[in-house]
C-alpha cells in the first residue's frame, strides 16, 4: 500500500534506479513516520533507514512535507476503499459485517499505514483535513443513509448510522495503533482470530435473529 510515485524528479520517466531509491523512501519513511509521528521524524532518520545519503533523498524529494504528503496522498484511497464496498444491493448483515472484516484486515496486514493515518489525524489532519471534509463525509452520508434505508425496511435494529461506522473503525484500527499493548497483554499471541469472531458477534447484534 506505499504510494505511487507522483512527484520529484522525472516522476513520469524514471529510470530503474530511481523507481527503486524513490520506493525506499517512501517505505523506509512509513518506518519512520509510523514510529515518531511527523514531528518526530527527520530527514536523517528516512534517509538512514532508506540506506541513502541525505543529500540523495532530497534530490528525490525536497522536504520532510513531501514524502509525508505523497504517502497520505497514496493511502488515503485505500483506506476508504472497504467502506466503497459496501452495497446497498447486498444482505445488510454480510455488509456490515464484511465491511468490519475487510477493515480488521488492514488493521493486521498493514499496521504502520494505519498509524501513520492514526498520526496524522492527531496531530489535526493539517495535510489531510479537506480530504476528511470532502471525499470521507460524503462517503459516511452515502453509505450512512443505506444503513438508514435497511432500518426502515427492519433489517437491522434501530442504530445511529455514523456513530456505528465510528466504532467499526475504533474497534478495528486498535489492534494496529495499540500493537504494542494487545501484543504485551496477549504475550504475543495473534489477536486477530479472536478478534475477528468478537467483532461479529458484536455487530451482528445490530441485526434481528433469522
Amino acid at each position: 500500500m506505499t504510494a505511487t510515485p507522483k512527484s520529484g524528479p522525472n516522476a513520469g520517466n524514471q529510470t530503474r534506479i530511481q523507481k527503486k531509491n524513490r520506493s525506499l523512501i517512501l517505505e523506509a519513511a512509513l518506518d519512520v513516520f509510523s514510529k515518531f509521528g511527523f514531528r518526530g521524524a527527520t530527514l536523517d532518520q528516512i534517509a538512514d533507514q532508506a540506506g541513502l545519503s541525505k543529500p540523495n533523498l532530497l534530490y528525490y524529494f525536497p522536504s520532510k512535507e513531501a514524502i509525508h504528503m505523497e504517502l497520505l496522498q497514496g493511502l488515503l484511497g485505500t483506506w476508504l476503499d472497504p467502506l466503497q464496498d459496501m452495497s446497498a444491493d447486498g444482505e445488510p448483515r454480510d455488509e456490515i459485517l464484511g465491511y468490519m472484516r475487510r477493515k480488521l484486515a488492514m488493521s493486521r496486514d498493514y499496521p504502520r499505514e494505519s498509524r501513520l493515518f492514526a498520526n496524522e489525524i492527531l496531530q489535526g489532519a493539517p495535510r489531510i483535513h479537506s480530504a476528511l471534509e470532502g471525499e470521507l463525509r460524503d462517503l459516511v452520508e452515502e453509505k450512512g443513509a443505506v444503513i438508514r434505508t435497511w432500518i426502515a425496511d427492519g433489517k437491522m435494529h434501530d442504530v445511529n448510522p455514523t456513530h456505528l461506522l465510528f466504532s467499526i473503525w475504533a474497534l478495528t484500527q486498535h489492534y494496529a495503533d495499540f500493537e504494542v499493548q494487545v501484543g504485551a497483554i496477549l504475550d504475543g499471541a495473534d489477536p486477530y482470530p479472536q478478534a475477528e469472531t468478537f467483532l461479529d458477534q458484536l455487530f451482528g447484534g445490530f441485526f434481528p435473529a433469522k
